[in-house]
């Protein structure tokens, strides 16, 4: 497992958090698998107390599912789950992009560029972890100079849902077409044009909702 690694002592609630989520995400911790502290602990090398509120973080976004003294296992994935928080995720990035492209600078456009290229290549490569990695750096870039907290707080939560749904279609040989998709987004970006922008966003979500059917 290769997101399941020994960790800095610092933040160790957090980035046991951070490993385990990964992990699930990845499918190197399966739907359906039971997970025990004591063992994740030895993997990455920490105490069992920041793993178990690791479990506790990761049963609350729905990740994991635990019944007291019995288990605690990876939630088997499904679809409803993944349209609902695609739905919310999506509805939050048309909020911040609305908030965030009159607020862009160049930087920002150029980091956008940038992470669609890597996006493009890594599709093409068929990596998808590279993928999805430069297509949450994108999006990023709008959530973060939204400056809306909230709306940060919840798409951090609800898209590990998604990515395991996306992770696991391209995996089977599933296309995607969200580099052209990202192209307007970013060309209406540069432009100013708010309202193209907050349409070309809807429309990436709207696609990862029809993903979940």
């Amino acid at each position: 497992m290769e997101a399941i690694r020994p960790v800095p002592r610092t933040l160790l609630r957090d980035r046991a958090y951070a490993a385990i989520r990964d992990a699930i995400v990845a499918g190197e911790i399966e739907p359906g698998a039971v997970v025990r502290d004591a063992e994740l602990a030895e993997r990455l090398g920490l105490s069992r107390a920041p793993v178990r509120e690791a479990f506790s973080r990761l049963v609350d976004e729905g990740l994991l599912e635990s019944k007291p003294q019995s288990y605690t296992r990876v939630t088997p994935l499904v679809t409803a789950d993944v349209r609902d928080a695609a739905a919310v995720v999506g509805a939050l990035h048309e909020l911040v992009t609305r908030v965030a492209v009159p607020l862009l600078g160049a930087a920002d456009i150029t980091a956008m560029r940038a992470a669609n290229e890597r996006f493009a290549a890594a599709v093409r490569d068929g990596d998808v972890d590279a993928a999805l990695r430069a297509d949450d750096e994108l999006h990023d870039v709008l959530v973060r100079v939204s400056g809306n907290r909230a709306a940060a707080a919840t798409v951090a939560r609800y898209t590990p849902l998604i990515r395991r749904l996306e992770r696991r279609r391209f995996g089977e040989g599933g296309s995607c077409r969200s580099a052209g998709l990202h192209e307007r987004l970013i060309e209406a970006c540069a432009a100013g044009d708010v309202d193209e922008a907050v349409l070309v966003t809807a429309e990436i979500w709207r696609g990862l909702e029809e993903l979940a059917d």
